[in-house]
């Protein structure tokens, strides 16, 4: 009736390898959860700017490719967006 040796050791095998595989697993998800995030950061920042912006006669003009640099970069790539375009 005792546990043998080879059930212990291939449930261990099998708790490393799931621990193994769910640690490869939540790499990416961290990363589509920190792109959703600093996406939705950028585009309520784009939105800001150019609603408020208005009064000052600043505005960013929002299509793929600064949708796509606000959500990649987050506030960073909002800022960079209005440095280039006062200095071009």
């Amino acid at each position: 009736m005792g546990v043998e040796l080879n059930i212990i050791l291939a449930y261990a095998f099998g708790l490393i390898l799931l621990y193994i595989i769910g640690y490869i697993l939540l790499i990416p998800i961290k990363w589509i959860i920190k792109f959703i995030y600093n996406g939705i950061v950028g585009g309520v920042m784009l939105l800001v700017i150019n609603f408020l912006g208005g009064f000052f006669g600043i505005h960013i003009a929002i299509n793929p490719i600064t949708a796509l640099l606000a959500g990649l970069l987050g506030v960073p790539g909002v800022v960079l967006m209005l440095v280039l375009q006062r200095l071009l």
